[in-house]
């Protein structure tokens, strides 16, 4: 209900959001212009009087001096019978130029407070800073639900897409636009009655002046106590008129001051509510605060950028609810065949198990989980494909299913299964998959089959769920889809380095780099495709297509885009088509691959120590890690191998890295040498140090087999006991990362 409520207004008003965001960032240049063009001297350099003295020394006829709040000096003058407004030095009280605002800004200002429409455009601009602003609370409210936490919010998103692209740029801006939008509903609530006005009515003009001789300017003792920094505007008394006074403002308060003898009279301070009123002013428009000012226009700037992400993002969700062509009415159906999807791509899934079901003989019903009967008198089984969104929520077209499961009546043969798709770099995958499988055993339905889940939209993970399902429902089933595949390059191996012969491991350090295009227009477009390639870190995955047409393999990076080359660490999998593969190239072949980013698995930025774990050529991303540690912050290597003279990846560079800094600590661990010893034993043997680091803040970063992270697991719990702690805690915190095959 949320996300409608946050994306249907914006989408409503995005025409007066894009405005109002537009004419803001503009406006946000005004402040800064306006400080760069004015000459500022150092608090307690110059006094009002003396202020005073070097303008009217320049222009005799002075009647008023204005500082602004960008620090801006202008004399309001008049000679010769015409007036005038200069701005000027208030060094020398020289002329710096004419004083006149430029018309442009002045138009931009009116179409932003008033969409050029006077008071009816006002109201409509005060309604839409209050639609940004519920738009930038409901926005921060759903990317915490999203990234599992406030606390979240401040570590790598996960998602790919324009979903990941629209939070991060959400990220980015909220508090610019939070703040904006804030003081402008504000300044308009107040501008219409809804909010009371703060105003100060100004000192009455006093009673008694001495009517002196009037004394000059730079010797009147309340305009020599007064700094220039502080001063906002000085009125000068009518000329010839010794019972006329000076009027003073200054960013405390307003009085007078008597020409003659230079008294301050009637001094009136400014009272609280008129100093908080002009804060807010001054946050809206950074008026004094021309950095503010500047970060407030960038923040602005994402509003458009996000209207369009948003929009985007909305007709994919449309799109997600369209459903499969049924062939079989609801009531007629032997099987039915549910689909919760945010994006969309849930979809193809569901019509190839349709299509599958179909030829097998069924009569299969499809639609979105949000129309999920109260019954089905017919149907025998129920399959439910369901994505997750965000972290753990229901995705669009699944919103409203527990709610209508509550009133749905099984019967007594109806059986399900639960198939979830997500992405494994969210900390709750496929939850929401998981919750539906718990809610339908607990209206009474017997599961087909225990909940599968899908990584990252797997064709073959896929194919091997239907084999599974035909095997339980007694008909074999032959299920394929491919998804959109991703856009690849072409990498070309630039050199190769093998290990692990003689012990029966063969693993080998990769190095591509992007292929060399040729000519015509062909190479043209792939060079375009090149520049599209986006920017990785050591840790982020590289999608290799192997031959044949088979799913992409996934393989950590060594490297960041700033070495110029893809690094990766392959063991050659007894049967692997793809390290098989891979194992095979030439320096010189060519593969099609992507870049997949996983941002929640990087060292901690700071001075904290990072404590690596691995084993295998699970030391690819840990050696990038080290290699990436230019700062040489506190950084530990743990790794295991088989025999120090066949497969001691990375030797060289290790020794290197321990040389420079870069790394702290090695601990090496050859189960096929002497010590026959293995990672988990090195752990053992440092407990008391790993537990002081782990106790100051340290985070652990674990990659390679699975059977090696749940050893390191163990061996964690044992070191955590005295600490109170469990791995589990350190996950929470973002401070126990694994990266496991």
């Amino acid at each position: 209900m949320l996300r409608k409520l946050h994306g249907l207004p914006a989408l409503f008003a995005v025409v007066f959001l894009v405005t109002l965001a537009v004419t803001g960032s503009v406006l946000a240049l005004v402040p800064a212009l306006d400080r760069a063009g004015a000459v500022v001297p150092p608090a307690g350099e110059i006094s009002v009087a003396q202020l005073a003295r070097r303008v009217v020394a320049n222009y005799p006829g002075t009647e008023q001096i204005v500082r602004d709040l960008s620090g801006q000096v202008v004399v309001y003058y008049s000679r010769d019978g015409q007036t005038g407004a200069d701005l000027v030095n208030p060094v020398t009280g020289e002329r710096l130029a004419a004083y006149k605002p430029a018309a442009f800004f002045i138009w931009i200002r009116d179409l932003h407070r008033s969409f050029l429409l006077d008071t009816p455009g006002r109201m409509v601009a005060g309604t839409s800073a209050a639609l940004m602003l519920f738009v930038c609370l409901s926005g921060m409210v759903l990317l915490a639900r999203r990234s599992g936490g406030w606390k979240a919010l401040l570590r790598p998103l996960a998602g790919t897409g324009s979903q990941r692209f629209h939070a991060e740029m959400a990220r980015l801006a909220a508090l610019g636009l939070l703040l904006s939008a804030l003081t402008g509903s504000f300044l308009s609530a107040q501008r219409f009655g809804l909010l009371p006005e703060a105003s100060d009515p100004g000192p009455g003009f006093p009673a008694e002046v001495s009517g002196g001789q009037p004394r000059p300017v730079d010797r009147l003792q309340a305009l020599t106590e007064v700094d220039l920094s502080d001063l906002r505007e000085l009125v000068f008394p009518y000329p010839d008129d010794p019972r006329d006074v000076y009027s003073l403002t200054t960013a405390g308060g307003s009085g007078f001051v008597d020409q003659a003898t230079g008294e301050l009279l009637q001094f009136q301070p400014r009272s609280s509510g008129s100093v908080v009123q002009q804060w807010i002013m001054r946050l809206h428009t950074g008026e004094g605060l021309w950095w503010l000012g500047l970060i407030l226009g960038v923040a602005a700037l994402a509003v458009p950028v996000l209207s369009v992400t948003g929009a985007i993002i909305w007709w994919q969700r449309r799109l997600s609810s369209v459903k499969v062509q049924d062939r079989v009415a609801v009531d007629e159906a032997d099987v039915v065949v549910l689909v919760g999807s945010e994006g969309g791509a849930t979809w193809g899934f569901a019509r190839a198990l349709q299509t599958g079901l179909t030829k097998a003989g069924f009569r299969v019903h499809c639609a979105e989980m949000n129309a999920l009967a109260d019954a089905y008198p017919v149907a025998s089984r129920l399959l439910l494909l369901t994505s997750t969104y965000g972290d753990s929520d229901a995705p669009a077209s699944a919103r409203q299913f527990m709610t209508r499961l509550r009133d749905f009546r099984a019967g007594s043969t109806l059986n399900y299964a639960v198939l979830g798709f997500g992405d494994r770099q969210f900390p709750n995958f496929c939850q929401f998959a998981r919750e539906v499988d718990e809610a339908l055993a607990g209206k009474g339905l017997s599961r087909i089959q225990p909940v599968e889940l899908i990584d990252r939209c797997s064709a073959g993970q896929f194919s091997e769920w239907g084999d599974r399902l035909g095997t339980a429902i007694g008909s074999p089933l032959s299920l394929s889809h491919d998804p959109v595949p991703p856009r690849t390059v072409r990498l070309e191996l630039a050199e190769r380095v093998d290990y692990g012969l003689a012990v029966q491991a063969p693993t080998s350090i990769l190095r591509f780099r992007l292929a060399e295009p040729g000519r015509g227009w062909r190479s043209w477009f792939s060079r375009s495709r090149r520049h599209s390639l986006p920017a990785f870190e050591a840790g982020d995955l590289l999608g290799i297509l192997p031959p044949q047409g088979q799913d992409a393999r996934f393989y950590s990076l060594a490297s960041s885009a700033s070495d110029g080359v893809f690094e990766i660490c392959v063991r050659k999998q007894p049967g692997g088509l793809c390290s098989g593969y891979l194992h095979g190239l030439k320096p010189g072949d060519s593969v099609e691959a992507f870049v997949r980013q996983n941002p929640r698995f990087r060292p901690v930025a700071g001075t904290v120590p990072v404590i690596l774990i691995g084993a295998g050529a699970g030391i690819g991303p840990l050696a990038g890690f080290i290699r990436n540690n230019t700062a040489r912050n506190p950084m530990y290597l743990y790794w295991g191998g088989r025999s120090p003279k066949s497969d001691y990846l990375y030797q060289p560079e290790l020794g290197h890295y321990l040389e420079d800094r870069r790394l702290t600590g090695l601990s090496t661990a050859f189960s096929r040498s002497d010590e026959r010893a293995y990672v988990q034993d090195r752990l053992r043997q440092d407990q008391t140090a790993l537990r002081q680091m782990i106790d100051t803040g340290a985070q652990v970063l674990v990659c390679g087999g699975r059977e090696m992270a749940a050893g390191v697991k163990q061996v964690f719990e044992e070191i955590l006991q005295p600490l109170r702690l469990e791995v589990d805690d350190l996950r929470v915190q973002g401070r126990y990362l694994e990266d496991v095959y």
